[in-house]
């Protein structure tokens, strides 16, 4: 028990008397203590808010990020004390990692492109994924079903409508067409018919455009989600090392969604047969059971061939199939 106050002593004299352990520190020493611990480092990351924001949060939950999103709050909480992420939308990832202001940031390589950044951010991993399935979007040029445009050469003094004005731009010059391209802030589909000749606006499966009669003339881009590092942060061996692990578990998350696992026992002489006639079984683990004579296989493949596979290795004498999910399939 430490020293304790007597009536009229000064706190001097219980300061410099102290504990067994020693005098008690003065607030000085304690404040030059903890001014000299370096903080713990952070990776500053930007994701994407707006309609990738769902399926971006589920992907980094899948790959060991649980990621939590307040209304209230610019900075969400996630798991991780390495990690401070930022939702930002896709237009201004890009940008804002070339600038330094973000370590890392996930975005499209539209954006990328549409932002004149593609030279000034370093590229770790493409991940193909989109806001309602797994197919790349595409930004194409669109008319009215009844319009006479049917090439991009048709777009001679034409007036276009889009989003990605610099890409649009681009892709007229390389074509050698001279064409009035202004921007859009939404619902670009509405102005194809009315207000301009034709718009070049995203899409994933082509569903909004046919609903509103619009016809797909021609494809500018193909885009997918890149996660992009500034290059200065690169060079740190701790920041490349938190970004490559990211990309790492969020690519083995991603490979994940279309595979299952898939078990089985099978009698050792019927394997030779099983593995040549089912090709998708290739290089599958093999190991005995505790009953002489047969094995237990155990493989990864892809979800929509199972349907197929099962009642095919049931008749070569599989017993015992088990189908099981995935969370993250690292090559």
């Amino acid at each position: 028990m430490g020293p304790v106050a007597r009536p009229g002593r000064r706190f001097e004299e219980i300061r410099d008397a102290g504990t067994a352990d020693g005098p008690f520190p003065t607030m000085s020493k304690t404040k030059a203590a903890a001014s000299s611990a370096a903080p713990a480092p952070r990776l500053k990351l930007g994701l994407p808010k707006g309609s990738l924001q769902e399926a971006t949060l589920e992907k980094f939950a899948k790959a060991g990020w649980n990621i939590s999103v307040s209304s209230r709050s610019y900075e969400p909480y996630v798991d991780d004390p390495e990690l401070q992420i930022r939702l930002i939308r896709a237009q201004e990832i890009g940008r804002y990692v070339a600038l330094g202001y973000l370590d890392a940031g996930l975005t499209g390589v539209d954006w990328i492109h549409e932002n004149g950044v593609a030279g000034e951010v370093h590229e770790v991993g493409e991940f193909v994924f989109s806001k309602a399935t797994r197919q790349p979007t595409r930004w194409v040029l669109a008319v009215p079903e009844e319009s006479d445009i049917r090439t991009v050469k048709d777009l001679q003094g034409k007036r276009i409508a889009t989003e990605v004005v610099g890409m649009t731009r681009r892709w007229l010059r390389k074509h050698g067409v001279k064409a009035e391209v202004e921007f859009s802030w939404g619902a670009t589909e509405v102005k194809a018919r009315e207000l301009v000749d034709a718009i070049v606006d995203v899409t994933e499966t082509g569903s909004s455009l046919r609903a509103n009669k619009l016809r797909i003339v021609d494809t500018l881009l193909v885009s997918t989600p890149r996660l992009v590092a500034n290059k200065a942060a690169w060079k740190d061996p701790w920041i490349r090392s938190k970004i490559e692990t990211i990309a790492l578990l969020l690519k083995g998350a991603i490979e994940a969604e279309i595979k299952v696992g898939l078990k089985m026992n099978i009698r050792e002489k019927d394997l030779p047969n099983l593995l040549q006639s089912l090709p998708s079984l290739r290089n599958p683990t093999v190991s005995g059971l505790s009953q002489s004579g047969w094995v237990a296989v155990e493989t990864i493949i892809d979800e929509p061939v199972v349907r197929e596979l099962i009642p095919r290795l049931k008749a070569f004498g599989a017993e015992g199939i088990i189908e099981y999910p995935l969370n993250k399939v690292v090559y």
